[in-house]
């Protein structure tokens, strides 16, 4: 939810494909004034990367966020005027090969590996991503092996992606917690991907 919490439900609880479908509410009790946020299906062993807009996240498995109440549980502590960023999928194989990319409003880019982040089960404010600037945001994580893709918009707000991978990546390379190097001026990122 738009506040934190999280709320699940089984799969086979959902209504089928042939139907009108279900409001969201009638399986779950949000609370007054949180929205929905992000849905995710996934088995309870799959690690996710949840992440704020000021910079702050933590690593999960898909069962931490489980819970029987309908009304969810509190889990990822946000500040007043912060966003929530869609949950990141931590692919399948050796964590020591995994790579964090943080990318912000301005433009900053800080790489660093998965294995400076530590699993909070029990969820919290979470540890911090990236050092941003006062009026800089947090817009988009992902995890990858050997590549990045910055999706965004070029000039004349023409769609604009630019892959990052070898000499280019390494420059972004840093410590978590770290502010990162801004990329080259004629994007205006919108989110970071994997490319491998």
């Amino acid at each position: 939810g738009s506040n934190g919490r999280v709320y699940s439900t089984a799969v086979g609880a959902l209504p089928g494909g042939r139907g009108d479908g279900q409001p969201i509410t009638t399986l779950i009790d949000l609370e007054s004034g949180t929205q929905p946020a992000h849905y995710l299906a996934a088995p309870a062993d799959q690690a996710l990367l949840l992440a704020g807009t000021a910079g702050f996240g933590l690593l999960v498995l898909m069962g931490d966020l489980a819970t029987r109440q309908r009304g969810g549980k509190a889990f990822l502590s946000l500040e007043v005027g912060e966003g929530l960023l869609p949950p990141t999928v931590v692919p399948a194989g050796p964590a020591e090969s995994l790579q964090v990319a943080c990318l912000t409003l301005a433009g900053r880019l800080l790489t660093y590996p998965l294995a400076e982040l530590k699993r909070q089960p029990n969820g919290g404010r979470g540890l911090t991503l990236i050092d941003l600037e006062p009026k800089d945001a947090l817009l988009s994580v992902a995890v990858f092996r050997q590549a990045v893709r910055v999706v965004g918009t070029g000039r004349g707000g023409k769609p604009k992606e630019e892959l990052l991978r070898g000499a280019a990546l390494a420059a972004h390379a840093g410590k978590r917690a770290r502010k990162g190097r801004a990329l080259e001026a004629s994007i205006k990122p919108l989110r970071v991907l994997t490319a491998d």
